[in-house]
């Protein structure tokens, strides 16, 4: 049996945060993918895993409307794989995933990966060259039949539903500009989707290998699928681990990695890192309170990782080319890793290409 502390600490080294420097090709998270939402999303997440980020350009890495339908980075090279390993595991579990889309296109006997795929033919003969997301999308809903499209009040116009959209996108050998805001659609140069992903990127081995010891559940929540669909594709490698008395799976191979963990880093986590995105929130944060602090419906804060726990919520507070990173402690905070945060504020500042004006820490 172990418990949650070794669990946290386990994710730790394999998701690399304790890492003071290395190579983009060897940064681990970039196997599930690393979300790219907020100011401080993606490259911000490579940086806390001593990832060089100044230099980093589209033909380093490139960025995919894949899991959740959401903005993730990956290394370039990758990209075909990655193509593979987001596709739906099947027809339900692609109805599952475009959430309310799936209505009308049951309703008139359109499956739903027959529609993925005409929304992406669609979308790659819009995409000729570099378009704005809102252009693809006006273009759509004039090619698109009814089935595919909703009205949308706040814009009073018919669009096509947002989750086949995003979908679609890469079906359609499209990736989102980086640094474009809103996106920008663009062919993927040489595109060309990988039969399989391999073991490397096979997202339930990418999750249960960064996220676990996990439960089919987990998995099937972070990737909006089916438990089913899950439980059907289950490694056979994967081993049974008793975390606090519950029955959980890690792959045979990390099994002693889980047994000696240990951390003693201070990070300043982005609201989207994948660490804080696994699916037992009651591990990363067993108070009730605090869970709801770090996971509010909107806007959500920083988590401050220190010696293997998360110790409290951090947001910044800019003002012209000056911030603030406000931190609210959910314990004491020993001398040694109050400075430890003040290090991490500061490479935010730099990140971020501004000056720290300060921490205020709120106890």
């Amino acid at each position: 049996m172990v418990d949650r502390r070794q669990v946290m600490a386990f994710r730790v080294r394999a998701q690399q945060l304790d890492r003071a420097q290395g190579p983009l090709a060897d940064t681990a998270v970039l196997d599930i993918g690393v979300q790219d939402t907020g100011p401080d999303g993606g490259r911000w997440a490579l940086a806390t895993r001593g990832v060089d980020v100044t230099s980093l350009t589209g033909d380093d890495v490139v960025m995919l409307w894949t899991v959740r339908g959401a903005p993730h980075l990956y290394r370039r090279a990758d990209v075909g794989a990655v193509a593979a390993a987001v596709e739906p595991f099947s027809d339900a579990d692609a109805g599952k995933r475009i959430y309310d889309a799936a209505k009308p296109l049951k309703a008139a006997g359109i499956g739903i990966l027959a529609a993925l795929d005409e929304v992406a033919t669609r979308m790659r003969e819009i995409v000729r060259e570099p378009t704005a997301k809102g252009e693809v999308s006006g273009r759509l809903a004039e090619l698109m039949p009814e089935p595919y499209l909703r009205h949308c009040r706040p814009c009073d116009a018919t669009h096509l539903y947002e989750m086949p959209f995003r979908l679609a996108a890469v079906r359609a050998g499209l990736e989102l500009r980086l640094d474009t805001s809103p996106p920008v659609l663009e062919r993927i140069r040489a595109f060309r989707p990988a039969a399989t992903p391999g073991d490397r990127f096979d997202l339930i081995r990418a999750y249960l290998r960064l996220l676990g010891p996990a439960t089919p559940k987990h998995v099937a929540d972070y990737l909006d699928a089916p438990v089913k669909e899950v439980k059907a594709r289950w490694p056979r490698d994967a081993v049974e681990v008793s975390v606090d008395g519950e029955t959980r799976w890690l792959l045979a191979a990390d099994e002693a990695a889980l047994a000696s963990a240990d951390a003693t880093t201070t990070r300043l986590l982005g609201p989207f890192d994948l660490f804080l995105q696994a699916k037992d929130r009651a591990t990363l944060v067993p108070d009730a309170a605090r869970a709801k602090e770090l996971w509010p419906v909107l806007g959500r804060p920083g988590a401050v990782l220190a010696d293997g726990e998360l110790a409290g919520a951090w947001r910044p507070r800019k003002s012209g080319r000056t911030f603030t990173v406000a931190v609210q402690p959910w314990r004491k905070l020993t001398g040694s890793t109050r400075d430890a945060v003040v290090a991490e504020a500061e490479r935010l500042a730099a990140y971020r290409g501004v000056s720290l004006a300060g921490v205020d820490f709120a106890d």
